[in-house]
């Protein structure tokens, strides 16, 4: 069996486990690593398991960068690969068989000796890999109660290697995912939603989570969209087109990807029956269920901004028709919401690849629609309030404003007729904007940005 791991650290492997050999200790590799070499994939992580206690290991490794790490369970890193110690907590006499006990799941709970090719596996972990099933190792309520996370963790590995549960793992995790909403912290449920998006299908993640009553724990938002009808313009539930748009997003941009999973979960609260059809207006818009599931989950602000702000503009229409007028405006609210005109076009292709009713874009129509908004990113520099080539100080002096609020709402009225005619975007003509109409100024501050149509 080969490793698939980069040369380098194939040696460093190597040297690390020849020297336990030498000095009379057992070592091996352990837990996911050996799962993905069986699935002929590079290892993310190389874990090395030893019976040596950690005193031994740093003794044995003085001559090379030895660091301890952790207080509760520590390990030792050497020459960064991380080792750790079974003497401290399991039977020393049963190793590596005591320790692999103690561990998640039977595709998690091998030990892989690469220099005699021989493969520890007491409890079937490779036969259940093999066929597709997530078992949890030994006792599965221990295991649960040892840490609730696990059962989130089943859902991610049975999206990985697309498998299903074991009967009495699915019936444990039915019965206990209570446990996740309590005493739990919620960073560590983010970081396995995260590892998630990186998956080939995500969606088999979120059906998992569904399958076993976690979702409606976690992301409550989308668990309600599970049977929502799609409406007349779909040919799927919300809940499906949720699933076909985020994997349709690319899994080197998770957040994103995270988005396309969470963009239509406001068609929940916008949903109306009118004239005899199921319309979802402004769905886009409906985005406190959103809000308040990431914030509970601990996203960053950062993270949460940008979710809400992509689902806030994935409506906003950019077809072969849309005027110079109106891609200047999309470019402007993308840059208001602080997005990339890409990130756009990437929801909104998968966006359309996710409704079973109509056609996917073709390569001609998405060229079409980059060119419309490359034709006014070329050159233009009227995307922001601050392109505008007059100052708050300027329309002071001009109409003998005192500074204040007003100065700024005139700047936004002045931005919003220069988005119309960008060519006005010059000090003489705002100059003349500002004096023509002056009046209609005073009667639109503190009115909706509309008031002045020129």
């Amino acid at each position: 069996m080969e490793i698939l791991i980069l040369q380098k650290e194939k040696r460093a492997v190597s040297f690390i486990l020849n020297r336990f050999k030498k000095n009379g200790f057992q070592a091996y590799i352990t837990g996911g690593a050996v799962r993905d070499i069986l699935l002929k994939r590079d290892p993310a992580d190389i874990d090395i398991l030893t019976h040596a206690s950690i005193k031994e290991i740093a003794f044995i490794f003085q001559d090379q960068k030895v660091k301890i790490v952790g207080k509760a369970f520590p390990v030792c890193l050497v020459n960064g690969i991380e080792i750790s110690s079974g003497r401290a907590k399991f039977d020393s006499s049963n190793f590596p068989e005591s320790d692999l006990g103690h561990r998640d799941f039977t595709i998690n709970s091998m030990a892989f000796d690469p220099i005699s090719k021989k493969i520890i596996d007491p409890f079937n972990g490779r036969k259940d890999l093999e066929d597709g099933i997530i078992r949890f190792t030994k006792d599965p309520e221990k295991r649960i109660k040892e840490d609730p996370v696990r059962m989130i963790r089943a859902c991610r590995f049975s999206a990985m290697i697309d498998g299903f549960f074991s009967l009495s793992s699915l019936k444990l995790i039915l019965a206990s995912n209570n446990l996740i909403e309590d005493a739990i912290a919620k960073e560590r449920i983010f970081h396995e939603i995260y590892k998630a998006m990186g998956l080939k299908r995500p969606s088999l993640f979120f059906k998992a989570l569904k399958k076993t009553g976690l979702l409606s724990k976690i992301f409550p938002c989308l668990d309600r969209c599970y049977d929502l009808d799609g409406g007349p313009h779909h040919g799927e539930t919300v809940f499906e087109h949720c699933m076909m748009v985020g994997d349709a997003l690319p899994k080197s941009l998770p957040i994103l990807r995270l988005a396309g999973f969470l963009h239509d979960a406001g068609k929940f609260d916008a949903a109306e029956i009118k004239a005899g059809k199921l319309t979802f207006a402004g769905h886009e818009h409906h985005i406190e269920a959103v809000t308040h599931d990431l914030e509970r989950l601990r996203f960053s602000l950062k993270d949460i901004s940008y979710i809400t702000s992509l689902t806030k503009v994935h409506m906003r229409p950019l077809t072969d028709q849309t005027t110079p007028k109106a891609a200047r405006r999309l470019l402007s609210m993308l840059d208001k919401e602080k997005l990339d005109y890409r990130d756009f076009m990437q929801m909104r292709i998968a966006d359309k690849k996710g409704n079973l009713a109509k056609p996917p874009y073709t390569m001609s129509q998405i060229r079409t629609r980059l060119q419309i908004l490359f034709i006014q990113m070329k050159g233009q520099k009227t995307f922001k309030m601050n392109h505008l080539e007059i100052t708050g100080n300027d329309i002071i002096q001009i109409l003998g404003l005192e500074p204040g609020p007003d100065v700024g709402a005139i700047k936004k009225q002045l931005f919003e007729i220069i988005l119309d005619d960008p060519e006005k975007n010059n000090y003489n003509d705002l100059k003349k904007l500002c004096l023509k109409y002056m009046p209609c100024f005073n009667n639109a501050v503190g009115q909706d940005e509309s008031a002045l149509k020129m």
